[in-house]
C-alpha cells in the first residue's frame, strides 16, 4: 500500500544576520515565533490547525527549542514538539520527520524546519571531574569518539582541497561568484523573508567589500592540509572567503497530507516525493551531501537533468566546486547550483541552514510552475549528508 502523499503548503524565512547582527538580542524562540506566524499567514493556515512541530536546531544546549517556539508562536498547547540536533542537517531532517508523521497518519499539518540564534548561544562548559578543578570551556562538542576522526572542520575541507587539487584561487573565485550571484539576487528573494527587527532582505557579511584579485589575495588563510607536502597544502589553503560565516535565522514549511488540504483550504506549492539521510567517514563530513543526493537520486531513478534547481548549503567553497564538477558529469549547466548564492554568501546559522536553503528551493520551484523538480543536499559534522527531492505543484 503506497504512503500517503506529504504536500507542502507554505514556506517562509526569516532573513540570514550575521553573527552579532540584526537578530544579536533575540532568543531563539524570538526569532523563530515569527516566522512561524508569518508562514501560517501566508499559507492561510489556522494555529489550532497544526498537529506538531519539528525543528532543527544546533547551539541551544537542551532544553526543547520547538516547544518554546510553538508556545510562543500562539500554537494550541496540545500541539506536539520535537526538537532535534543532527548539526549543520537538522533543519532538513526535521522536515523529513514532519513529512514522515504524516505519512504514518499520527499528524496531518505539522509546522518543520530549523532555527539558529547563535548570537545567544549558550556559554559551553564541561563538568569538572574533580572538586579541585575548574570548568574547561569549549567551542564545539567532539563528533566521533577517537580525536583522530575528528579533525576541525576547517582543517578538514582544507585536507580535502589538497587531496583533490583545489586551489586557493579557485575556491576564491567559487566564493566570489556565490556572493555576486547573491547581491545580483537581492531584490528577488523578498516573497520568502519575514521581516524581522526591520531586515528584509540577508544582511550578507562581505556585501560592502570588493572582491577583485587585491581584496582576494590579502583574504587571511584559515587553513591549511596538515597530510600533505608544504607546497602543496599551501597551494590548496582555505582562505576566510571561502567558508561561510556564523549567522543568525529561521526557516519553516507547513506539511500537509492532500485530505487536509482538501479540509483546510491549504494549497499545495509542492509535494515531497523522496528523502535520503546517511553517515559516512567522520573524519570528512563535508562530502557527505553529494552522498546522499546520489543515493536519492539513484532510489527514485531520476535523472539529474532533470532537476530545474539545486540548492546545496555550501559552508565550504570546496563543496560547491566537488558540486559543480559533479553535475557536469552528468551534463548538467552548473549554473543551476546555487542560483541565487549559497550558505557561503548568506552565512551558516546551523541548526537553520538546511532548511533555508529548503526554502530557498521552493521559492525557485514556485517561479518555475508545474512539475519543476528540485533537489536539495547538505553535509553535517561527524560525517552525516542528507538530500531531499521536490517537484512542484
Amino acid at each position: 500500500m503506497p504512503l500517503p502523499t506529504t504536500l507542502i503548503a507554505g514556506f517562509a524565512r526569516s532573513a540570514v544576520a550575521p553573527h552579532g547582527g540584526a537578530f544579536r538580542q533575540l532568543a531563539l524562540h524570538q526569532l523563530a515565533a515569527p516566522v512561524l506566524q508569518g508562514l501560517l499567514a501566508r499559507a492561510g493556515a489556522r494555529p489550532q490547525d497544526v498537529d506538531a512541530i519539528v525543528l532543527g536546531n544546533a547551539l541551544g544546549a537542551g532544553g526543547n527549542p520547538a516547544r518554546m517556539v510553538a508556545l510562543a508562536a500562539g500554537l494550541p498547547e496540545h500541539c506536539a514538539a520535537y526538537s532535534i540536533d543532527t548539526q549543520c542537517c537538522a533543519g532538513l531532517d526535521a522536515v523529513a520527520m514532519g513529512a514522515a508523521l504524516i505519512a504514518s497518519g499520527q499528524a496531518r499539518v505539522v509546522v518543520a524546519g530549523g532555527a539558529e540564534a547563535w548570537s545567544r548561544a549558550p556559554i559551553r562548559q564541561t563538568r569538572p571531574l574533580h572538586a579541585h578543578e575548574q570548568p574547561q570551556s569549549y567551542e564545539r562538542p567532539p563528533f566521533a569518539p577517537r580525536p583522530q576522526d575528528d579533525p576541525d572542520l576547517l582543517l578538514a575541507a582544507a585536507r580535502y582541497a589538497a587531496e583533490h587539487g583545489y586551489t586557493r584561487e579557485q575556491q576564491d573565485d567559487y566564493a566570489r561568484r556565490s556572493h555576486e550571484r547573491a547581491m545580483q539576487s537581492q531584490g528577488q528573494l523578498a516573497d520568502e523573508i519575514i521581516a524581522i527587527e526591520g531586515l528584509r532582505h540577508d544582511a550578507y557579511p562581505r556585501a560592502r567589500q570588493r572582491l577583485g584579485p587585491a581584496q582576494l589575495a590579502r583574504m587571511p588563510v584559515v587553513a591549511q592540509s596538515d597530510l600533505h607536502e608544504a607546497p602543496e597544502a599551501q597551494q590548496c589553503a582555505t582562505s576566510a572567503l571561502a567558508v561561510s560565516t556564523r549567522a543568525d535565522g529561521a526557516a519553516l514549511v507547513l506539511l500537509a497530507s492532500e485530505s487536509a488540504c482538501a479540509e483546510l483550504g491549504l494549497r499545495a506549492v509542492a509535494r515531497w516525493h523522496g528523502y535520503r539521510a546517511l553517515g559516512g567517514a567522520s573524519a570528512m563530513p563535508l562530502t557527505q551531501a553529494r552522498a546522499a543526493a546520489d543515493s536519492l537520486m539513484q532510489r527514485e531513478k531520476l535523472d539529474w537533468t532533470a532537476l530545474h534547481a539545486i540548492e546545496l548549503h555550501d559552508a565550504f567553497a570546496v563543496q560547491g566546486l566537488q558540486w559543480e564538477q559533479h553535475l557536469e558529469q552528468h551534463g548538467v549547466d552548473a549554473a543551476r547550483l546555487n542560483h541565487h548564492g549559497g550558505g557561503l554568501a548568506r552565512g551558516h546559522p546551523i541548526g537553520a541552514s538546511a532548511a533555508i536553503a529548503l526554502v530557498r528551493l521552493l521559492a525557485d520551484l514556485q517561479r518555475a510552475g508545474t512539475d519543476a523538480w528540485g533537489l536539495t543536499a547538505v553535509a553535517g559534522a561527524g560525517g552525516l549528508g542528507s538530500a531531499a527531492l521536490l517537484q512542484a505543484c
